[in-house]
């Protein structure tokens, strides 16, 4: 074994830019698809991220402008909704509707306690919205139905709000005022995002009333059963929007009328994409792992060819085929594992640096925080398994040739 090794160095360091060329043909392979999985596991991640604490299922609708004529009515009507809506979601697509509830946010308001204030956007909610939104109770609790019913002035505050009023001081049952108006504290919440630290939450009867504003409401949000691909989706959609076209009076067919946001929908589409983002990522990074592995199997056959002499003399001094197909092959493994390991460390080294540098990357869009960058690594058994695989095929690649010099004639050899 140890003459082996010894005469596998030799032939490498005579061969110095034959066996850099080989190498660097592997780790290029073995790095680029772990660069390329690790990108795009950060997107895919992120994905996963802000959609992990928000329920799929869900559906908000906006009211919108018409942009076609109908019924004698003329294009460019502002469709408000209002509760009539809200009790149509609920009785007339009970078959597909867990929880509706309401949002209406008349604007900000100044929330004090003794000396200390805080500026908040308050935000009219049914019990149903902190299953939809990434909304937590981290003391008391959210909105409840008898909040509702008796139109209660209780409030929800964020916990940067509440470390702002209260300092250290405990702020569950005591009261604030928001212009005027005293509201008990009845809990505190924290997200994972960075708009809705300036919202306080209070029941959606009871902001109406204050705030005079009738019937009307933002927008209507609900989660839903039994809709399980898109076109279950889009078959609800068109049966809903024409309900609600009945109480409006515009055409059914204008989707301008009212805005529909389907989470589902879009995480079905969203996961088709991740899907053929994963595909194109593995398609490209085996593609360039078969181009180190031709990349080895053309340097064994030319390592073939300039040692065919030297074989020949082997066999005629009595050297078995075996032995002659070990060298080759050794040296093949040797070269696949050394710079296959050598690409597995760089492309895990650059994930990991990509990880500390862009990870959990976020923009604000809307006044939204959207994580669009989140942990781009990857599994150090995916890398080790390519890296193996590597190694396999590079042997294999470097198996015909060496079987071509093992049996090759000492006779036709000493004339090459």
């Amino acid at each position: 074994m140890i003459d082996t090794l010894h005469e596998l160095s030799s032939t490498i360091k005579r061969n110095k830019l034959r066996t850099a060329l080989t190498g660097l043909a592997v780790s290029w392979g073995i790095f680029m698809l772990i660069v390329l999985l690790g990108a795009g596991n950060g997107l895919i991640h992120a994905f996963e991220l802000s959609s992990a604490d928000r329920a799929l299922n869900s559906m908000r609708i906006y009211p919108g402008t018409t942009t076609k004529s109908f019924d004698g009515l003329k294009e460019g009507r502002y469709i408000q909704l209002d509760n009539s809506d809200l009790a149509d979601t609920e009785e007339l697509f009970d078959e597909y509707i867990i929880n509706a509830g309401a949002t209406i946010q008349p604007g900000s308001a100044n929330i004090s306690y003794q000396n200390q204030y805080v500026n908040r956007s308050l935000y009219g909610v049914h019990p149903n919205y902190i299953e939809v939104e990434d909304v937590k109770i981290v003391e008391g609790r959210f909105i409840n139905a008898y909040d509702i019913k008796e139109r209660r002035k209780v409030i929800v505050l964020h916990k940067k709000s509440v470390e702002i009023l209260y300092d250290e001081q405990p702020a569950i049952g005591t009261f604030v005022n928001a212009d005027g108006i005293a509201y008990q504290v009845v809990g505190i919440y924290e997200d994972s995002g960075s708009s809705d630290s300036n919202t306080a939450y209070i029941p959606f009867t009871t902001l109406q009333i204050i705030y005079n504003r009738g019937n009307k409401l933002s927008n209507i949000v609900f989660t839903t059963k039994n809709l399980t691909d898109e076109a279950d989706n889009e078959a609800f959609e068109q049966a809903y929007r024409k309900a609600i076209a009945q109480n409006h009076r515009f055409d059914p067919s204008d989707d301008s009328a009212i805005w529909i946001s389907n989470r589902m929908t879009q995480y079905l589409q969203t996961q088709e994409a991740m899907g053929l983002l994963r595909t194109a990522i593995w398609v490209i990074g085996i593609f360039t792992l078969l181009s180190g592995i031709v990349g080895v199997s053309n340097i064994m056959l030319i390592t073939v060819k300039e040692r065919t002499r030297e074989f020949g003399i082997r066999k005629a001094l009595g050297a078995k085929p075996r032995q002659i197909l070990w060298l080759i092959i050794i040296e093949s493994v040797a070269i696949t594992t050394l710079f296959g390991y050598i690409g597995m460390v760089a492309g895990i080294g650059v994930t990991e640096w990509m990880d500390s540098l862009f990870g959990n990357q976020a923009i604000e869009t809307g006044g939204v925080s959207q994580t669009v960058f989140s942990d781009p690594t990857v599994d150090i058994s995916i890398a080790i398994q390519a890296t193996l695989t590597l190694v396999v095929a590079g042997t294999l690649a470097g198996l015909f040739p060496a079987r071509k010099a093992a049996h090759i004639r000492p006779v036709e050899a000493m004339k090459g």
